[in-house]
C-alpha cells in the first residue's frame, strides 16, 4: 500500500512524499516529469514492488502539497530535497531514475551524492538547454517550442503563458489527457496510453495545479538555466533510455547525454516514444538493479 508524507525540507519548506513499492529492500527515488504531482499508480507500484524495490517519489517546490521556494531554483538545488526525503527515510543508500524533466534531477544526484547513489537511470530525460553539440529543439513538437520560448523570457512572461495556454492540460479528466498534448504524442504515445495511464496521468497533473502554475513555471525556468552540476563529474553508472518516436524530448537528447555522461550506458530504442518507454519500467529496473550491483534485489 502506498502512503504520503509529509517531509521537513530545505528552508522550512514542507515535502509531500509518496512511499510504496516492497516492504523492506533497497530504495528507488523516482523523479517525476514536468508537470507533475506525486499520485498513486497501481501499476508502478506493483512493478518496484516486483523488482524487490521501496519506492519514493516526491511533488517538487510548488507542486501538489509541497511548499513552493522563494524564486525557482536550478536541478542541482532540487538534491537538497531529495536529501531530505531519503534521510527521513532511512536510506542511507538509493536508485533512482528520472523521466522527462525528472532525468536531471537524478543526474543531480549522481553527481552530488557519489557515496550514497548506487545508479542511475533517465528515462526520455532531457538534455541541459543551450549546450554546444546539439540543437535542442530539433524533432520536438510545436508547443513545447512555444513554451521554452515563453521560458526564456523569465518568470512573469512565462507564468502569464501557462495561466493562458496550460491550465487546460493540467486540469484535464483521463479523457481529455490525449487531446490537451496536441502534437506531444506521438502514434506509439498514444497507443501506450490506455485507460489506466490516462487515469494517473490525469491526477498526476492535476495534482501538480494544486498551488496553479507555480511549480510547472519553476520547472520550466530551471529547464533553460544552468543545471548548476557538471555532467562530467558523474561517476555512477547511468542508463541513458531514449526512443526515437519521441515528440517531446527528441531523440538526440538520449545521443547527447550518452556521450557526455562518463559513465553512460545507452539504451536508444527505434519504436519507442515518450510514455512507451513507462511501460517496460521492469525492464528499466531490472537494469538499475544491475547496474547498482544488487542483483539480489529482486
Amino acid at each position: 500500500m502506498s502512503e504520503r508524507l509529509h517531509v521537513a525540507g530545505p528552508e522550512g519548506r514542507s515535502i509531500e512524499v509518496l512511499v510504496g513499492g516492497a516492504d523492506a529492500g533497497p530504495w528507488l527515488l523516482f523523479h517525476g516529469g514536468s508537470p507533475s504531482a506525486v499520485a498513486e499508480w497501481a501499476r508502478m507500484d506493483d512493478t518496484v514492488r516486483a523488482a524487490g524495490l521501496r519506492l519514493a517519489t516526491y511533488s517538487r517546490p510548488g507542486y501538489g502539497a509541497s511548499t513552493p521556494r522563494p524564486q525557482a531554483g536550478s536541478f542541482a538545488d532540487d538534491v537538497a530535497d531529495s536529501v531530505a526525503v531519503l534521510d527521513h527515510l532511512g536510506a542511507a543508500t538509493f536508485l533512482t531514475a528520472g523521466w522527462s524533466g525528472g532525468g536531471p534531477r537524478a543526474l543531480a544526484c549522481a553527481a552530488m551524492l557519489p557515496d550514497r547513489c548506487r545508479a542511475v537511470a533517465t528515462i526520455a530525460g532531457v538534455a541541459p538547454y543551450d549546450t554546444e553539440g546539439l540543437d535542442w529543439f530539433a524533432g520536438m513538437a510545436e508547443e513545447n517550442h512555444e513554451e521554452y520560448r515563453a521560458a526564456e523570457q523569465g518568470p512573469e512572461v512565462y507564468g502569464r503563458f501557462l495561466e493562458r495556454d496550460a491550465l487546460d492540460l493540467l486540469q484535464a479528466s483521463p479523457d481529455q489527457v490525449l487531446e490537451g498534448m496536441g502534437g506531444l504524442v506521438t502514434p506509439v504515445d498514444a497507443a501506450a496510453l490506455d485507460a489506466g495511464f490516462a487515469d494517473w496521468m490525469s491526477r498526476t497533473f492535476n495534482h501538480a495545479a494544486a498551488q496553479g502554475v507555480v511549480g510547472m513555471r519553476d520547472d520550466g525556468l530551471a529547464a533553460v538555466a544552468p543545471w548548476g552540476f557538471d555532467l562530467a563529474d558523474i561517476r555512477v553508472p547511468v542508463a541513458v533510455w531514449q526512443g526515437r518516436q519521441d515528440a517531446m524530448v527528441p531523440f538526440e537528447h538520449g545521443v547527447w547525454l550518452a556521450e557526455h555522461v562518463p559513465t553512460a550506458e545507452a539504451r536508444l530504442l527505434e519504436d519507442e516514444g515518450h510514455l512507451s518507454l513507462i511501460v517496460h519500467l521492469d525492464r528499466i529496473l531490472a537494469d538499475l538493479i544491475r547496474l547498482g550491483g544488487l542483483g539480489g534485489a529482486g
